[in-house]
């Protein structure tokens, strides 16, 4: 009876936080200029900072809760400063809380958030 109640437990264990696993901490970001114009940016939020040139493939973003902090330039000289929102997917966290760790694993480590993929970054006229 013992050994029915531990197969039991360590099968609730392995299923928790499935979520987790499924997710990479970071996600790719494909970043444009709205004039189509060449420059760099730097991303920033709580997880880290990263500075990629535009235009690019992808910039790998490390998945947060808060906003996704932007600052570029381009070469001209144009200047651009914004967020990026943070958004939840929620299958994936419905998928957490029906495996019973009630989504607690991926709140610390934000694997279940992500912004969206595909960005244009508006480009204003230096003064």
């Amino acid at each position: 009876m013992h050994l029915k109640k531990i197969f039991s437990a360590l099968a609730v264990l392995a299923l928790a936080g499935c979520a987790t696993i499924v997710n990479d901490s970071n996600i790719p970001l494909t970043v444009s200029f709205s004039d189509g114009s060449s420059g760099t940016c730097t991303f920033r939020n709580k997880r880290g900072s990263w500075t990629a040139n535009i235009p690019n493939q992808n910039v790998m973003i490390r998945r947060s809760d808060d906003a996704l902090l932007y600052n570029c330039k381009n070469g001209t000289g144009e200047t651009a400063e914004g967020t990026i929102r943070s958004e939840m997917e929620g299958a994936k966290l419905a998928a957490s809380v029906a495996f019973l760790d009630l989504g607690i694993t991926d709140a610390i480590t934000d694997k279940h958030r992500t912004y969206q993929g595909n960005v244009v970054i508006p480009m204003v006229t230096a003064q």
